[in-house]
């Protein structure tokens, strides 16, 4: 599904992170990083015309897809956004990247965001997808988003309920999970479908979910507060991109949250759901390829 790229596991972090990256030799580096319940796989409508231009790395986070997937701790660190974005930062410098362009959804945008925080130095420009930042969007929880978004106040129950709960059926719970919206898992191609399940039932991924999840309920949230208290915001050029028929356009107000937060962002919604990577490839690279060049 990447044609040309080569494929890698590095170990960084004290982890492994598996890596699929190619392209333009000449071109700058860019970082894709993927969302729950995924894999590097979200990308690869769009990697092949991106590695015309840039030379691409698209990684699977700590707990995700073929990276390894490690026991969490008590407190939930080993999976907080602060350490999931060190894996990335060490990963971009194995493959020799001292600074680089970022793009992330979802899941892997709340990493790019803590990676734009703790390592400015590394980030020349980024964009985030379909997603609002995470203290925001816990401290403005109404009914509608609770209910669209069942999954963040269910993955953070003590271990190990969610994990017996979700572990009994995977495949399940991805396939239902996924088809919330019009078209159901039509929207995406069947061999990357294929590849979420696979990974999903590896074992430790559903455990890896959780952790993700409970971090971001409680460490995550101690970093983002502090972040705030000491005036710290994304320095970099940044864009956000959400889905207009999806639950960050119906619940929150994106592009105002995240100027309260960054020094210098713009963005738009999309007419798509929720999976921007699949639904909408073709004005997702259009956007890039302006913003980035």
């Amino acid at each position: 599904m990447f044609p040309g790229f080569e494929t890698q596991d590095l170990a960084v972090n004290g982890t492994t992170i598996r890596a699929v990256h190619g392209g333009n030799r000449n071109g700058r580096p860019l970082l894709l990083l993927h969302g729950h319940p995924q894999t590097h796989v979200i990308w690869h409508l769009i990697a092949p015309a991106l590695a015309q231009r840039f030379y691409v790395v698209a990684a699977d986070l700590r707990g995700y897809g073929d990276s390894a997937k490690v026991a969490g701790l008590p407190d939930h660190s080993n999976y907080s956004k602060r350490v999931m974005a060190q894996d990335q930062v060490e990963l971009m410098g194995a493959l020799g990247f001292e600074r680089f362009l970022l793009c992330g959804h979802d899941r892997g945008a709340r990493v790019a965001h803590r990676l734009c925080l703790d390592h400015p130095d590394k980030v020349e420009k980024a964009v985030f997808l379909d997603i609002a930042p995470t203290l925001d969007m816990y401290e403005q929880t109404t009914m509608e988003f609770a209910r669209a978004y069942w999954h963040w106040f269910f993955l953070i129950r003590p271990y190990p309920f969610p994990e017996t709960v979700l572990g009994a059926d995977p495949e399940f719970f991805i396939t239902s999970h996924m088809s919330r919206g019009p078209r159901g898992i039509s929207l995406f191609a069947p061999e990357a479908f294929a590849q979420y399940l696979r990974c999903a039932k590896l074992p430790g991924t559903i455990h890896a979910f959780c952790e993700d999840y409970r971090a971001a309920a409680s460490i995550d949230l101690e970093h983002d507060r502090a972040d705030r208290a000491a005036g710290r915001k994304v320095q970099c050029d940044l864009r956000v991109f959400w889905g207009l028929d999806g639950t960050i356009e119906r619940c929150f107000k994106p592009l105002e949250l995240w100027r309260a937060c960054s020094k210098n962002v713009g963005g738009q919604g999309f007419p798509c759901g929720h999976y921007i990577p699949e639904e909408a490839p073709d004005r997702l690279l259009q956007e890039l390829h302006a913003f980035f060049d």
